[in-house]
């Protein structure tokens, strides 16, 4: 975690995500058991985690990354939905017998929330997890007792929370939230609170991996001021946020399928600040002409340059802007390199079985046809199974229906060439599949080396071989993203592994340069 201590505020902040890294360690280490079976840390002594930051900036997006890299189940709830009865139960009569005698007393039905964490348990057939509780320092008059009893004892009313379930909960400072309660000593001396600050470099991490649009992050590289941006006074009340921006790149792509133009009006339902919904759909614009006036398919595929000298000496957006169209087209060719080799491996398995079950039964094309389609189905019914017990990601589920529509064309190619060997046909479909998946994956490699040798072409100096400034831009952005690292790490790329050395080689010059300036000015 970075050392930013602020001494105004005397609190210790952090990025998204190092919020992450964090709350994942405490699960870890909550969930860890000794020799005996028990939990090294007794749940009684398992402090909730806290975090405080700002609205929009993802922090339910980090519990749901959490829980899938951990394999455990994950429940979710925003607070202020939930009144006293919904929180703790109904009140009911029951009768019980004290010292001989018999009364009336009032029990409660189960919560609603530890009832949602059972469902989970029964769904998913996960034993541990997290609860997530948003909004916590929002709840009402008549809730704020009960939620106070249950970060301290992880109970509603008289039912206790599963072992094996830990206490993450969620809130937004006073800044942000009118109607918030700060909570006593006594409560905070119980919790482990992470305060959270917008980042953009952080946020970005996550934005390449999720596939958020070019153009949003173009633009925020150029104005990072307008990444996160809210006014509270009423009569100036704005907001920008990092939720935002995700939910309007998801929205631009939709319309750009469409053919439906992406126009102010449509941006500034989302980037609710007006300045800053105008600047952006003006760069949006901006943007695409960057792409047809730069023909960045024919830079892809290695095509001489023309226009070098205009580029070189044209202004630093506009340099930033065609780098940003080259990581996203790139990313673009990463992310479907992930998604074939997932898709292909899944095949593969299910090919294996498949061909154990030709040897067995002989299998004629009618039955092989039906295997795979029984198959299929079996695959999407395990699917919906995890998904509605949220235990697979959404890249893992589109993976695993992309798969499963492919068994059932495989099923229909086989179906149609009938007088065929069923197992000769499954082979030449796989071996079909894997070549297409190796030519993109070549394919991507080529544009990959041919955009590295372009930026060093444009913007580099060839004679000192000394790494441009677009260089190291455009490198970082693909060393910092996660299927851009993936792809080369298993790929390999030549040109990509030199300019890296070449830059580490500058670097490491310029560091012994500045030792040399040291010891003369010493020495004088």
């Amino acid at each position: 975690m970075k050392d930013n201590y602020d001494t105004k505020d005397e609190e210790l902040t952090m990025n998204i995500n190092e919020a992450k890294d964090e709350v994942k360690n405490a699960v870890r280490a909550y969930l860890t058991k000794d020799e005996s079976g028990q939990y090294e840390i007794p749940v009684n002594r398992q402090r909730p985690v806290l975090l405080m930051g700002p609205p929009g900036i993802g922090k339910t997006a980090i519990m749901e990354q959490i829980a899938w890299e951990l394999g455990i189940g994950l429940v979710s709830y925003t607070i202020t939905h939930h009144t006293r009865q919904s929180a703790i139960g109904l009140p009911m009569i029951s009768e019980k017998e004290y010292g001989g005698r018999k009364y009336s007393v009032t029990e409660y039905t189960m919560s609603e929330i530890i009832a949602a964490v059972y469902d989970q348990i029964e769904k998913s057939g996960v034993k541990e997890g997290i609860l997530f509780l948003d909004e916590i320092n929002c709840v009402s008059e008549t809730l704020a007792p009960t939620m106070l009893q249950f970060l301290q004892y992880k109970t509603f009313g008289t039912h206790k929370l599963p072992d094996g379930y830990i206490i993450v909960t969620a809130g937004n400072p006073a800044k942000y939230n009118k109607s918030v309660r700060d909570f006593d000593i006594v409560t905070l001396d119980r919790v482990r609170q992470i305060n959270i600050e917008e980042d953009f470099e952080a946020w970005k991490e996550y934005a390449y991996k999720a596939g958020v649009h070019g153009a949003i992050l173009a633009y925020l590289e150029i104005k990072k001021d307008n990444f996160y941006n809210i006014r509270t006074e009423l009569e100036k009340r704005s907001f920008v946020t990092a939720r935002g921006w995700e939910d309007l790149s998801r929205v631009i792509k939709v319309h750009e399928k469409l053919g439906i133009e992406v126009d102010e009006n449509l941006v500034g339902q989302y980037i609710q600040n007006a300045d800053i919904a105008s600047d952006f759909a003006t760069y949006h614009e901006l943007y695409h002409r960057y792409r047809e006036l730069y023909k960045i398919p024919k830079i892809l595929e290695g095509e001489a340059f023309e226009d070098r000298d205009a580029l070189r000496n044209g202004s630093f957006d506009e340099k930033l802007s065609i780098i940003g169209l080259l990581v996203d087209k790139l990313m673009e060719e990463f992310r479907d390199y992930a998604k074939d080799q997932a898709v292909q491996k899944d095949l593969f398995g299910i090919m294996k079985e498949f061909l154990g079950y030709c040897e067995k039964n002989a299998s004629k094309a009618d039955a092989a046809s039906e295997y795979l389609l029984s198959k299929a189905d079996e695959e999407l019914e395990k699917l919906e199974k995890d998904v509605e017990a949220g235990m697979v990601s959404r890249d893992d589920e589109k993976y695993r229906r992309i798969a499963a529509a492919e068994l059932k064309n495989c099923a229909e190619i086989i179906a149609k060439d009938c007088d065929k060997d069923p197992v000769a046909v499954v082979k030449e479909w796989f071996n079909s599949r894997e070549l297409a998946r190796k030519n993109a994956s070549e394919e991507a490699g080529r544009h990959l080396t041919n955009s590295l040798e372009f930026i060093n072409r444009v913007f580099g100096d060839e004679e000192s071989l000394s790494g441009s400034q677009e260089m190291v831009i455009f490198l970082t952005e693909l060393s910092n993203a996660y299927y851009s690292l993936k792809f080369v790490r298993e790929t390999g790329n030549e040109a990509y592994y030199k300019y890296n050395k070449i830059l580490l080689l500058n670097d490491r010059r310029q560091e012994l340069n500045e030792e040399i300036r040291k010891v003369v000015y010493e020495l004088q």
